[in-house]
């Protein structure tokens, strides 16, 4: 097969997303994860991140976050319902403004403005329940109806048709808390069938030249963006056969977890409204397998999107990544889906990038921390696009420092750094993500108004609440784990009927406790650790508090040669 390749010396980018998938759920991170042939392909032809962590743990703000390489508070992203800001620098707008054909299949929740969404010569969206507009949240903003450069090469119909399940699947819950679908709707179907579809046919019909005029065709940077394993928690019969309820292997619990006193007032709340204590074990299975079927079904999908590339000739320049927004419970804390806290299986996700014909390293293993905030300045790096060596590298300036097209001043701008072993840049040794918009606390009085029993249906009315709540932050080290919040009310560790103060810090030995059980913040030998994460913290708050960084000059003064 003869490779398809442009004049252009700049690799194309396939950026592959899933919605909500936490990196346990995979067995190349966890004992507790599945078979995934296609990512492990990838990572065997890639570097796999072992301590990918997400900059906010909800879909929004993960998304605008990645794609400006700039963290919520700096973007102004800190809710579901504030999307991408208009002239906002980010990957799609670079890649458009140096010759890109741009595209967007599957989710959105990012881009909203006009200017933006024609960026793209080729977007077409469909979510949890169907197409912008007519699915599930028929009124929410992150989903923009009509499609650009390409048709759904199955009928616009027969998708929302066949997510009508989805639409209804809470009203037959099994349980209040949670509720799941095994279906015998045909595969191809799905939501993550017919992005894998689209993708293919996107490929066939850049190869064919469809996306330009020109017999040399501009690379492509492509969004492929699946919105699953994300609720609602509905899949085909035969990946449930392939990971039956009785094969899952259940993440270890802690009964007195959010009852003894050590967990903070925001985790009880989540916790009451959402903790599987009643379900039967039957129900609390049927959940987690559903998850893992759900996400060997993007796997699938995956597997079916990197042969289409090698089929084409297209794999040789391109560059392939993968990540997930951010993570789910997935059984762990007796929960699933999500909520404003920091867990692993909610921060941590999967990081794979795999270039091998550019050098990028096949095979290996990152273990230092990472951000998912550094996945655009790499590629953007590794396409030559723009070059992160120089920044803080003092006043002098290497004489023969390349051009590139983004400004020191524009690469200042952005709070992510090239990642190691994929790059030459040195690792990180801690990553960062917050929640919250400065709003008050949903307390546990609170949740004695809502309608009983408590369950999903409470997740979703105090949604906008549980966003806006405090101003969170966590710092993650391959070693611990420390969330604090400045809004914090109470300061010390007390039991009471209902758990604990009104809020504590948190401190996890992720060593001794890898899966999060053990609240250690209050014990008196860890305050050198706390001192050591706050300090972190600060330092992370002080390096990312200029939205706008100003030009640095090259000279140290009027009278001195540039």
């Amino acid at each position: 097969m003869s490779e398809t390749s442009t004049s252009n010396s700049k690799p194309n980018v396939l950026f592959i997303m899933a919605d909500q998938m936490k990196s346990s759920v995979l067995r190349m991170y966890s004992e507790i994860g599945i078979e995934t042939p296609a990512l492990e392909r990838l990572a065997s032809e890639g570097v796999q991140f072992e301590h990918a962590i997400t900059p906010h743990p909800l879909c929004v703000p993960a998304r605008t976050s990645v794609m400006t390489g700039r963290y919520p508070h700096s973007t102004g992203c800190r809710r579901n319902e504030t999307l991408m800001p208009e002239n906002e620098q980010h990957a799609f707008r670079i890649w458009k403004e140096n010759g890109f054909t741009t595209g967007l299949i599957g989710k959105n929740h990012c881009y909203i403005e006009p200017s933006d969404l024609e960026l793209f010569d080729v977007r077409l969206e469909v979510s949890h329940g169907g197409l912008p507009a007519q699915g599930i949240f028929v009124d929410y903003k992150g989903e923009i109806p009509g499609t650009t450069g390409m048709e759904w090469v199955v009928p616009e119909p027969e998708i929302m048709a066949w997510h009508e399940d989805r639409k209804s699947l809470s009203k037959n819950a099994q349980s209040p808390r949670i509720a799941y679908k095994v279906s015998d709707r045909p595969v191809e179907h799905f939501g993550t069938s017919i992005i894998a579809s689209q993708t293919e046919a996107f490929f066939d019909k850049y190869v064919a030249g469809e996306f330009s005029d020109s017999d040399d065709p501009e690379p492509f940077a492509l969004w492929v963006s699946f919105p699953d394993p994300h609720e609602p928690y509905e899949v085909p019969r035969r990946y449930v056969e392939m990971h039956p309820p009785k094969d899952v292997v259940m993440p270890p619990q802690r009964i007195d977890e959010y009852t003894d006193g050590t967990a903070p007032e925001r985790n009880r709340v989540l916790a009451r409204m959402m903790r599987q204590t009643d379900d039967s074990e039957e129900h609390r299975r049927g959940i987690i397998s559903v998850y893992q079927a759900m996400t060997r079904f993007v796997d699938d999908g995956i597997g079916r999107v990197l042969d289409k590339l090698e089929e084409v000739g297209l794999r040789d320049n391109t560059i392939v990544v993968f990540t997930a927004d951010h993570g789910d419970f997935g059984g762990e804390h007796g929960m699933a889906v999500k909520g404003g806290v920091f867990y692993d299986s909610l921060v941590q996700v999967p990081l794979i990038v795999s270039w091998p014909a550019g050098g990028v390293p096949e095979g290996a293993v990152d273990s230092s921390m990472a951000s998912t905030l550094d996945i655009v300045p790499t590629l953007l790096e590794l396409q030559g696009l723009a070059s992160f060596g120089g920044i803080g590298a003092g006043w002098a300036r290497a004489a023969d420092q390349k051009t590139t097209a983004l400004s020191e001043a524009e690469t200042r701008r952005m709070q992510g750094r090239p990642l190691s072993t994929v790059t030459s840049a040195a690792p990180r040794s801690a990553a960062f993500s917050e929640y919250g918009a400065g709003g008050p606390p949903v307390t546990m009085e609170l949740l004695d108004k809502l309608e009983k029993p408590l369950g999903y249906h409470s997740i979703i009315e105090t949604l906008w609440a549980r966003e806006a709540e405090g101003r969170r932050k966590m710092v993650r080290t391959p070693e611990w784990k420390f969330i604090t919040d400045p809004m914090a009310r109470g300061a010390s560790l007390t039991s009471g009927s209902d758990g604990g103060p009104g809020d504590v810090d948190e401190l996890y030995d992720l060593m001794k406790d890898p899966w999060e059980l053990k609240n250690v913040a209050h014990l008196p030998e860890n305050a050198a650790v706390i001192s050591e994460m706050r300090s972190l913290l600060a330092g992370w708050m002080i390096d990312t508090e200029d939205p706008s960084p100003v030009d640095v000059p090259d000279a140290i003064g009027r009278g001195f040669p540039r």
